[in-house]
């Protein structure tokens, strides 16, 4: 079982670019500057036939406490983090300003009293959004940042980009080698579920 287990986490630590290109892997973003030499990074991606607005319009109501994850609700709300992601574009949440915070875990969940929430540390409608966690309020320095490109053929390339440095502590190494493969599947959906979202918008 243990084997299984360990052979799982490391096909999909292989996969950990799941959809981007070489080019897109290897390319600087936005963002990239916050963490300059991380010890892990993933880019994954997906093609959107929608217009970079569009998908912007959705990217920007992500967090619990807005627009959801766009990912997989019932696994979420499984372990109680209440989150519903839309179906709807709202006025409310169309704006986010540096410094802004990006729920991803409600208040006092698992002994966290101000829960679990990204920093907005860069941006730019409709193209970037670097999202930010960094000691003293995390436990890891990390940027995760979402990229619009636009195609000549009116399709977009949608990116989201993690990049952590290697804690000092070996339990927090463990803890993000072990939530590797949760965050792999969940962003994997959640770009999915942004695509499906604004490619219906633009029928």
């Amino acid at each position: 079982m243990v084997g299984a287990v360990g052979l799982g986490m490391r096909l999909l630590h292989a996969h950990r670019h799941w959809g981007a290109t070489a080019d897109e892997i290897v390319g600087d973003l936005p963002g990239d500057d916050l963490v300059p030499e991380p010890a892990e990074s993933t880019t994954l991606g997906t093609t959107v036939a929608a217009p970079a607005a569009t998908i912007w319009s959705w990217l920007v109501q992500m967090g619990q406490d807005r627009g959801g994850m766009y990912s997989y609700d019932w696994a979420e709300n499984l372990v109680g983090l209440d989150i519903h992601s839309t179906n709807e574009v709202r006025p409310q949440w169309q704006h986010l300003s540096p410094g802004d915070r990006v729920v991803v875990v409600p208040e006092r969940y698992a002994g966290m009293p101000s829960g679990y929430a990204f920093r907005v540390a860069h941006v730019d409608p409709p193209r970037t959004l670097v999202l930010r966690q960094s000691p003293p309020e995390h436990p890891w320095n990390g940027v995760w940042s979402f990229h619009i490109l636009p195609c000549p053929d009116g399709t977009s390339r949608l990116l989201a980009r993690s990049r952590t440095e290697t804690p000092d502590s070996r339990a927090l190494r463990l803890a993000t080698r072990l939530g590797e493969p949760v965050t792999l599947v969940m962003t994997r959906r959640m770009l999915r579920g942004i695509r499906l979202r604004a490619e219906r918008a633009s029928v």
